[in-house]
């Protein structure tokens, strides 16, 4: 039925925490020479978040036992999002729209007007089921507070019980926040045990938002990167700058986890292929990463934007990877010298008075690496809101929720 092809995986078993790498790394069958030092630009072309884990060199690794890679996909017809607040009726003989909308080609998240779906779903052959949310409030006019959400990585559980706090869902995980604006910074999978649970709510809100008068959107983070070339490239071989390399491996060596490419629909990948790099909301600007690669494909952010979407809609291998390997570059605001220049030519490219990113860790932020078990002497377990760094224009919302750390949902302005 739709509501499981929507909500399949949520709340599968216990959160297991999986003890992968905390900064990315990159498969090569060449040896990587080791060019780390606490001195190195923070931009430095290392294809590793953390250079310090190339020290003997990456490594190459092969699939998971079971693990069988997936061919290309094909695009499909997504399902039409359900839930129970919506009602569904039956017509003879709908009405065309006066206008039809030629932009909408499949399920978008913030599209207000909810689709039709197939004839004769009701069993008869001239019967259509149309999908309408039914408001329960009516939502205040203007436009609602601001959230963000740092990143996520599987853990559904913590987001169900930080969106809860923040009053943006109910119990029951429904939408109950009328007109307010909510924005996930990006990367939904990996490392936790239930990325597309995430996204599957993800989905859900943005539909129920939309119907209230308020949106829910998501950025395009650099695991959604990786998991869409693991999807479709698998062991196909990419040129790395450091050697040759495979989007699969590299998902493994990342968090990458079975149970998540084995609940991978088409329409999870179509909408992540659709989310936008690069947004500016009253006045602040969000991004996933803290790098300005951003530069590298527009001067504007719509021209950002149709770009990154354009380079990922010609399926190519090489193609893809290059986009993962700069949104994987971190820390280009973090040097007190040089990181509120950074940060002011983004600004003064794109607009905007503060840049709002995910992607590095506070800690790492903060020079207070912790344990993957949570040790509580370490930094991650300090983490109880965002970091304002970069002299006061940049705002870091990656908690470190993978590290034991805490997942990040705030509200913007911050009151600093």
């Amino acid at each position: 039925m739709v509501e499981g092809s929507m909500t399949q995986g949520a709340g599968q078993g216990p959160a297991m925490r999986t003890e992968t790498l905390r900064d990315f790394r990159v498969p090569v069958t060449e040896p990587v020479p080791y060019a780390v030092s606490a001195g190195l630009p923070d931009e430095a072309p290392v294809y590793g978040e953390y250079p310090a884990y190339y020290e003997d060199g990456a490594r190459s690794v092969p699939p998971q036992p079971g693990y069988t890679p997936q061919p290309a996909m094909q695009p499909a017809a997504p399902p039409v999002p359900h839930h129970e607040a919506y009602e569904v009726h039956a017509v003879t003989e709908p009405e065309p729209a006066s206008e039809p909308d030629d932009d909408f080609d499949g399920y978008t998240p913030t599209h207000r007007d909810l689709p039709v779906i197939g004839r004769g779903a009701l069993g008869g052959p001239g019967d259509t089921v149309q999908v309408q949310y039914v408001p329960q409030d009516v939502a205040a006019a203007g436009p609602g507070p601001l959230y963000v959400v740092g990143d996520v990585h599987g853990y559904l559980d913590e987001l169900v019980t930080e969106l809860h706090a923040q009053g943006l869902i109910d119990a029951e995980r429904r939408w109950s926040a009328g007109n307010a604006r909510l924005w996930f910074l990006g990367d939904f999978t990996d490392r936790g045990p239930d990325g597309i649970g995430v996204i599957d709510l993800v989905m859900r809100l943005s539909a129920e938002a939309a119907a209230a008068g308020g949106y829910c959107k998501a950025l395009m983070g650099n695991h959604e990167l990786l998991l869409i070339g693991a999807k479709r490239f698998g062991d196909t071989p990419v040129s790395s700058g450091a050697g040759t390399a495979t989007f699969q491996a590299a998902w493994l060596l990342n968090g990458g986890q079975r149970t998540d490419m084995e609940r991978l629909q088409d329409v999870h990948l179509q909408w992540m292929s659709r989310l936008d790099a690069a947004v500016l909301e009253e006045g602040h600007l969000l991004l996933h990463s803290d790098t300005t690669a951003y530069l590298d494909y527009g001067d504007s952010i719509e021209d950002v934007n149709d770009t990154i979407h354009e380079l990922l809609n010609r399926n190519d291998a090489d193609i893809t990877w290059d986009l993962f390997r700069k949104f994987t570059k971190r820390f280009a605001f973090r040097d007190e010298e040089t990181g509120p220049g950074a940060v002011r030519e983004l600004l003064g490219t794109y607009g905007g008075s503060r840049v709002v990113h995910g992607h590095s860790p506070i800690p790492y932020l903060l020079g207070e690496v912790g344990t993957e078990d949570g040790d509580e002497s370490r930094g991650p377990e300090a983490v109880d809101g965002p970091h304002v760094y970069a002299a006061g224009l940049a705002i870091a919302m990656d908690g470190g929720v993978t590290m034991a750390g805490k997942l990040l949902v705030v509200q913007l302005p911050l009151s600093d």
